[in-house]
């Protein structure tokens, strides 16, 4: 199992080949950060947008010189066009958001037609390590799906299962989380919570543990679950907790960031190629372990040196 976010990247070293990683429109912060991947042989960065600027910008950045490409695009909106292409013409294997707008990234990604979807559902996994254990941990959906139905849930919660199991984490433990632990017909997502618990023991997501409804105190604590009547081997050891809504997910991530002090990584389920967003609150140091996530995932699919 890999626990730590250096241990993701030394997985990541580990792979067959480079990763071809295209990037539209990046700043200077973005052509750092590729420098840093290149410096430990993880990626070829493929670098669309203004040719001159980003040649100006690349020439501050000496790990990157003789070993990039740079496709002269200055039209930003067909840079994203160009990017997402390249990705889908299997001419390179992680697409990076760069100096794209968040939502026009997005919706280009996820578009039915012309995206990059693979599934019937995207969704965004924020992994945290934890700070007094070698362990990983996975919260999910933090940045994509506003208010999931249940089979919406069902598949975001596939969705992290599959990094999970990229994460060698051997039969996770899923907390179905939701304002009590208690099913409340008035509460929808403790019903949610409580189909997918049932759906979990009876095997249909493999050899997976899901627990459900949990609030926060039951999923951390197996004392304060039990005290409530909550007597699951989950409670206490989660992998995955699967948030109700945006609001929780997102607001959720950004707490255990800025108040918790966690550390966070994270990537986009549920396309044919691995994404990376550029979340505000992700370290400049942890964009390279989301890269190193995103080469593990692109692993499976074959290389493109």
């Amino acid at each position: 199992m890999i626990g730590t976010f250096p241990e993701i990247i030394a997985a990541a070293k580990k792979r067959t080949s480079r990763k071809r990683v295209v990037l539209p429109s990046p700043d200077r912060q973005q052509i750092d950060i590729m420098g840093k991947a290149v410096a430990i042989n993880l990626i070829f960065p493929v670098l669309i947008g203004d040719g001159k600027k980003i040649e100006g910008l690349v020439k501050a950045v000496p790990l990157l010189s003789g070993d990039h490409e740079i496709i002269d695009e200055r039209d930003q909106s067909r840079s994203l066009s160009r990017a997402i292409g390249m990705i889908k013409e299997n001419q390179a294997d992680i697409l990076m958001q760069g100096g794209i707008e968040p939502q026009t990234f997005v919706h280009a990604v996820l578009d039915t037609k012309n995206g990059l979807l693979s599934s019937k559902l995207a969704s965004f996994v924020s992994v945290f390590q934890l700070l007094k254990r070698d362990k990983l941990i996975l919260v999910t959906d933090t940045y994509i799906n506003n208010t999931p139905s249940l089979p919406d849930k069902q598949m975001i919660l596939e969705n992290a299962l599959r990094l999970a199991g990229i994460l060698e984490i051997a039969s996770p433990r899923v907390a179905v989380l939701a304002a009590i632990e208690q099913v409340n017909p008035g509460i929808p997502s403790t019903l949610d919570a409580a189909i997918l618990a049932k759906m979990g023991e009876r095997k249909q997501f493999g050899d997976v543990m899901v627990e459900g409804p949990l609030d926060i105190d039951c999923a951390l604590n197996q004392e304060a679950a039990a005290r409530k009547g909550v007597n699951s081997i989950v409670t206490g050891n989660v992998d995955i907790y699967l948030t109700p809504e945006i609001d929780t997910g997102y607001a959720l991530a950004q707490l255990l960031v800025f108040i918790g002090r966690m550390q966070m990584a994270g990537v986009l389920m549920g396309t044919a190629r691995p994404v990376i967003l550029d979340l505000p609150f992700v370290s400049v140091e942890n964009k390279i372990v989301e890269i190193a996530l995103a080469v593990l995932m692109a692993e499976r699919e074959g290389s493109h040196e």
